[in-house]
Parts: structure tokens; C-alpha cells; sequence
């Protein structure tokens, strides 16, 4: 049998770096999707073979092996999802390194690790082929490593018996309500391999799809009735998100009654960008108006990331060319390089360059074949 899964990327529209905090983030999905494909192979193979189609690494491990270092992890556990351990983040990486994992792309292994981990924990040993392709760009803030995993436990959830699905349909299938819970959590663990301390609203928000509210763990879906045009520009400069988190972590720790002021600044504006998008544009003038608020906002909001020490000369230099158009723009994302945001009003007429991603709703999807 073979499983085909999709689960699509993100932008942060208000909040990031302060979501990690316990504030108030606003993020909407992005119709860029990552797809992950898993075909279970006859026992007599004993192979789990693993192909990043758009990175060109492929990684084979013997199911005999895989048994042999996780062997304290029992048998799979799919309807419980569970955080890795520091030690057996130390077999995974055995697991890795066994692989000559090259030296210039070391920076994902840590996704290798989270395969590895959602895999024997969901399925256990069993040997399979798994594929996977993305059309989101790697540490651009688009939220690639939340679709990864995202992708992957559905695929994986899809292949056990915690998820109800009708496995005989062709063509596309959503998850109810629970079960795409039960996705969201176990990549939600696969987040916090990749990333440390990750807040929970980028796998949720490609997840669920669609626009959302995320503080403190609970996400609120909100019901845009605004229509939105968002540029996003890819600067292509790769930044480290951990770091990043880490250094803003660090920054409030030395300053924290003012840090607490500048997050508490930013949830405000997270707050005024979800009550602003849910009201009814009676009106182009009142559309208008409202864009320009939306504006305002986001100049608001990255001038504030701009004093915790996360922008980057590239995504100032974006910010200096649509202001000369009179175009409002923040970073999204974790910052230090990454994507843009560019707020389009109903006014402009654009037209959409190579790397300019044209923001659209999205959900998880899985298909069977």
C-alpha cells in the first residue's frame, strides 16, 4: 500500500517571536505545499529507505539496525504522542551519522532525526520507501519544517490504527476533527526536534489551514471576511531559527521588564490584526481604511522586531524598496533573512515575479493509492 500526504506552509502575519513566549500570534496557511509519500515494502526487504527528492539526499537503514538501537522503544505508541528523550535523540543521531550525512548540509539533520522518531514511533519497524518533495523553501520562514512533519505524521497516522480513514477511496481525504489533532501533536513533536522550543502555531496552522489565532498553546480559528493580497519575497538568506529563538530568549532574560513591554506591544497588535480581518467591509472606504490600518500595524510590528534583534540588512533593504511605493512590509517568520511580507491594498495592480508568492487558504490533505 502506498500513502501520498500534503500539508502546506505558513506566513505569521502578527506575533512571531512573541508566540514563543506565551503572547499572541496571527498566522495564515499558504498554498506551497510539502508532500510526503510512503509505500510499505514486503517484510523480506527489511529496508527503510528515505528520499529528500529536493535536497538529493537519499538514506537507507536496515530495519535490523533501526531494532537494534531504538530497541528501548518498544512497540509503536501512534495514538499517544510522546516527546524524544535526550537519549534517544543520541541513538538517532548514531542512526544519522552512520549515513556520512555530507558536511554542507548538516544543518538538516535535525529533520532526519524527527523522521526517524515519528516513524518508529508511529509504525514501529516496518520497512517502507518514503518520498518526499516541497515547493516551500528551507529556512525562509515559511514554516517548511511545520509541513514537513505535519505531512509526515499524517502519512504515517494514515498507515496505523489510530486514524480513521476509508483506505480503499482514491483521490484526496481529510481528517475529522480528532484525528487531525492527533496529527498536530505528534508534529508538534517533531518541531520540538528540529527546533528546541518551537511555539505549536506552525504545525498547527498547517494542520488546521486557513487563518488562526495561537497563544499559549490553544489555537482559535478566525473567519477572515477581509480580502488580503500578500506579497511575500524570499531574500535567500539562510538563517538558523533555533539561534534565533534562542538569542531573543537570551535578550529578554537581561531585559525583561522592557522585553515584556515590547511583547506585550506585539500581542496588541496580533489582537487589533484578528479583530480587524473579521469585520465586514461595508464599502471600498471602509476597506481602504482598514488596509491602511493592517499597515500601519505591520510597520508597527516590525519595527518592534527590529528591536529584539531578529531583522536582517536583506529584509531592510525589501522594506526600503516598497516603501518607496508606499507598500507596508514585515519580516515573518524567525527572522535574520527569510521572507517578507508586503502588503498589496486593493489599489495596486502587481504582477507576481519569480520567488513572489501570492498568499491563498490552505489545509492537510492524504490520498491512497
Amino acid at each position: 500500500m502506498e500513502v501520498t500526504a500534503r500539508a502546506p506552509g505558513k506566513i505569521i502575519l502578527a506575533g512571531e517571536h512573541a508566540v514563543v513566549h506565551g503572547y499572541t500570534a496571527v498566522a495564515s496557511s499558504i498554498d506551497l505545499y510539502t508532500v510526503f509519500s510512503i509505500r510499505l515494502r514486503s517484510e523480506d526487504d527489511d529496508t527503510v529507505k528515505l528520499k529528500l527528492n529536493d535536497i538529493g539526499l537519499d538514506f537507507s537503514w536496515s530495519v535490523r539496525r533501526i531494532k537494534e538501537v531504538l530497541s528501548h522503544l518498544g512497540s509503536p505508541f501512534s495514538s499517544t504522542p510522546t516527546s524524544c528523550s535526550l537519549e534517544t535523540i543520541k541513538s538517532l543521531a548514531t542512526l544519522v551519522d552512520e549515513q556520512s550525512f555530507p558536511e554542507t548540509k548538516i544543518g538538516l539533520a535535525s529533520g532526519v532525526y524527527a523522521f526517524l522518531w515519528l516513524y518508529t514511533s508511529i509504525l514501529g519497524f516496518k520497512p517502507a520507501t518514503v518520498t518526499v518533495s516541497s515547493e516551500l523553501p528551507v529556512g525562509a520562514g515559511l514554516g517548511s519544517s511545520a509541513a514537513y512533519c505535519v505531512s509526515l505524521s499524517a502519512a504515517l497516522l494514515a498507515l496505523s490504527d489510530s486514524v480513521k480513514l476509508d483506505v480503499s477511496q482514491k483521490g484526496w481525504s481529510t481528517f475529522n476533527e480528532t484525528d487531525a489533532e492527533l496529527v498536530n501533536k505528534w508534529a508538534f513533536e517533531g518541531e520540538k526536534i528540529i527546533h528546541g522550543r518551537p511555539s505549536g502555531v506552525d504545525n498547527s496552522v498547517s494542520t488546521f489551514g486557513n487563518v488562526i489565532k495561537f497563544k499559549s498553546g490553544v489555537m482559535t480559528r478566525v473567519n477572515s471576511n477581509m480580502p488580503l493580497r500578500m506579497l511575500i519575497t524570499n531574500t535567500k538568506v539562510g538563517r538558523d531559527t533555533k539561534a534565533l529563538v534562542a538569542n531573543v530568549s537570551a535578550r529578554k532574560s537581561r531585559h525583561p521588564d522592557a522585553m515584556c513591554s515590547v511583547l506585550n506591544a506585539i500581542e496588541a497588535i496580533s489582537d487589533e490584526w484578528s479583530t480587524i480581518i473579521q469585520s465586514h467591509a461595508v464599502d471600498d472606504l471602509y476597506l481602504s481604511a482598514n488596509e491602511e490600518k493592517l499597515g500601519e500595524l505591520m510597520e508597527m510590528n516590525q519595527g518592534l522586531l527590529l528591536s529584539i534583534g531578529v531583522s536582517h540588512a536583506s529584509i531592510e533593504n525589501v522594506l526600503q524598496t516598497s516603501m518607496k511605493y508606499k507598500l507596508a512590509s514585515k519580516l515573518t517568520g524567525a527572522g535574520g533573512g527569510g521572507c517578507v511580507l508586503t502588503l498589496l491594498p486593493t489599489r495596486i495592480l502587481f504582477t507576481v515575479l519569480l520567488n513572489l508568492f501570492i498568499y491563498a487558504p490552505a489545509n492537510s490533505f492524504i490520498t491512497y493509492d
